[in-house]
């Protein structure tokens, strides 16, 4: 009695093609699926100012304020996204959640302004 199924005779030749198209198979699948890796934007805090005074981030992004005066700052967001001490010669971050413009400035010194614009 024979069987009701068969396994497909494939032709020599063409094994190396169906190697060759599964492993571009398997590297398109991979390179599609490696997430993209968070930067960090350093914003310098020296003179009693933010500098750069307009930054852009993504979210995911950590953004790092650099503290180099000798008095204390904050970076406090006026939306209350975050309010983070930056205590003299030290630096401090923040972990970016959402999209969105987000201006922001010194509790210590409110002439201190700027903004960070958010990308998703």
């Amino acid at each position: 009695m024979k069987p009701a199924w068969r396994l497909p005779v494939v032709a020599p030749l063409a094994m190396p093609t169906l190697v060759l198209a599964a492993l571009a198979l398997g590297t398109l699948v991979f390179a599609t699926s490696v997430p993209a890796r968070a930067a960090t934007i350093q914003i310098s805090v020296e003179n009693l100012e933010f500098s750069p005074v307009n930054a852009t981030a993504k979210v995911g992004d950590t953004v790092e304020w650099v503290n180099k005066d000798v008095l204390a700052h904050t970076a406090t967001a006026q939306n209350g996204d975050w309010d983070v001490m930056l205590p003299p010669k030290k630096s401090g971050t923040v972990v970016l959640k959402k999209a969105g413009t987000v201006d922001y400035y010194c509790r210590f010194h409110p002439n201190m302004k700027a903004t960070l614009t958010v990308a998703p």
